[in-house]
């Protein structure tokens, strides 16, 4: 692997990709080196996702040193597998981008990584390229695909990208609640902004409907991100999480995946940003697959080629599997959390390696692998979340849970306070396990939880059942 600056942007501009050249170059089966010198990795994030990021990064012999901005209480610990520090942590506000700037180009670090969606939103990769700084991400330009459901909904619709039928979009409350007269039920209420995964609501009467888009638009209960509106038909069959790593002119698929947002045992209560997740061998066929890639991602990223700069980074499909096959929910312009714990733990192949290949532009060379079974994430979170939450309850059990073969406990909202670990955040711990098949995975997982303890612990019992009613051939799952 030999490590270099980024081009420039005069360099990327001309004739990217189209639909068929990426087709082409996907999953090309060429060989190709990437042995070389060890390099140094900033992760920019806080979350269970950027521990879960930081321990597979930690396992490649590429990678010598390792920042997490800010990191938690777990990020800053030591990694079990190999005795060394996870990272060293600097307290920086993610949402702040100058700041990260600033930080990176204190550490010099070879290649940054971007957690969480503000920064992407905010514009951090065209800092970091500005400066010649190296940063797996897409620009401002292309994270609007996160940023503004509205936005992602008309380049939907430029691309024939199939997705849900649109009513309206609105940037009053009024006339959002009147458009409710004319629409068909139950309807997808949407916040055209960020809203920390809450600002989605599949509501089955207008009473419901119209109260929740005053708590968007009049109270303004999830920030700025409720501004505008939109409402969608809402879709039936099974979600999916399809999460692909692309230079902008090829893509590696990740494993599909599967996570559980409402707060509560069968899917009720209210939405969150991930209670759980897991991925096993056979989710969808080749079928899906085939048309997933074909007539949803290689399109996406083929627009945003036309449109602007290659997308370059993670790039996140929230799908619907209907009668009438795939149908895009929403894009991300990063991989997910709690998506990513259980990824992490079934990666069988160099992240830093797939990362350095995307940064020089030679991700059409790398085959990605997976262990073969299943992974399974069960979140633990504090008392009350999503709602109001209390902090600074210690933690115990961690080091029991973590000595279970095949488990893994990635920090979300944690901080060390002296020798301790205790709870700084909604999210608290994402508990994982990795196993031959999902019904083994997910009792690893839950017999971890049993380890752990801390005042006003919640998760949900029933973290992959619906993947287990259709793959086991016999048991019940653990905790009902």
């Amino acid at each position: 692997m030999v490590l270099r600056r980024p081009v420039e942007p005069a360099d990327l501009i001309g004739k990217w990709a189209t639909p068929v050249d990426l087709r082409s170059r996907v999953d090309s089966g060429q060989s190709y080196d990437y042995r070389g010198p060890t390099v140094k990795i900033l992760v920019v994030g806080s979350g269970g996702r950027e521990h879960a990021l930081i321990w597979k990064l930690r396992q490649s012999p590429l990678v010598e040193k390792i920042w997490c901005a800010p990191g938690n209480g777990g990020t800053a610990g030591v990694d079990e597998n190999s005795a060394q520090s996870n990272a060293e942590c600097a307290s920086v506000n993610v949402d702040d981008v100058s700041a990260v700037v600033a930080l990176a180009e204190r550490v010099k670090p070879d290649l940054t990584l971007v957690g969480p969606e503000g920064p992407l939103v905010a514009g951090i990769r065209d800092k970091f390229e500005c400066r010649r700084m190296r940063l797996v991400g897409p620009s401002r330009r292309d994270a609007r695909l996160e940023g503004s459901k509205i936005f992602a909904k008309e380049f939907m619709g430029r691309y024939r990208i199939p997705t849900a039928t649109l009513y309206g979009t609105f940037d009053s409350p009024g006339e959002a609640i009147r458009a409710l007269d004319a629409v068909d039920w139950p309807v997808v209420v949407k916040a055209d902004g960020l809203c920390g995964g809450k600002g989605v609501l599949v509501a089955e009467t207008r009473e419901e409907a119209a109260a929740f888009i005053r708590r968007l638009m009049e109270k303004h209960e999830l920030g700025q991100g409720g501004s505008r509106v939109l409402l969608e038909t809402a879709l039936k069959g099974e979600e999916l999480s399809f999460i692909v790593l692309t230079d902008g002119r090829s893509c590696l698929p990740m494993a599909p995946t599967r996570d559980h947002k409402r707060v509560f045992d069968g899917d009720r209560g209210p939405n969150t940003g991930g209670m759980g997740a897991y991925t096993v061998d056979g989710m969808i066929s080749a079928e899906i697959e085939s048309i997933i890639l074909d007539k949803i991602v290689r399109p996406t990223i083929a627009g945003l080629c036309e449109e602007g700069l290659p997308y370059m980074g993670f790039l996140y499909f929230g799908l619907m599997l209907t009668a009438d096959g795939p149908l895009v929910l929403e894009y991300n312009c990063r991989l997910g959390d709690p998506e990513t714990q259980p990824l992490m733990m079934r990666m069988d192949f160099d992240l830093a390696a797939a990362l350095d290949a995307v940064a020089c532009r030679k991700l059409a060379a790398f085959k990605p692998a997976w262990k073969p079974g299943a992974s399974a994430c069960v979140v633990m979170t504090s008392r009350g979340y999503p709602g109001p939450f209390e902090t600074g309850k210690k933690i115990e059990g961690l080091d029991e849970a973590n000595a279970l073969p095949d488990v893994a406990v990635f920090h979300a909202g944690t901080k060390r306070d002296g020798d301790s670990i205790v709870t700084s955040g909604g999210r608290v711990l994402g508990v994982t396990s990795l196993a031959g098949n999902l019904e083994q995975a997910i009792c690893n997982a839950y017999a971890a939880v049993d380890k752990i303890h801390f005042e006003g612990a919640h998760y949900r019992t029933d973290i992959g059942a619906k993947g287990i009613t259709k793959s086991r051939a016999a048991g019940e799952i653990p905790h009902g």
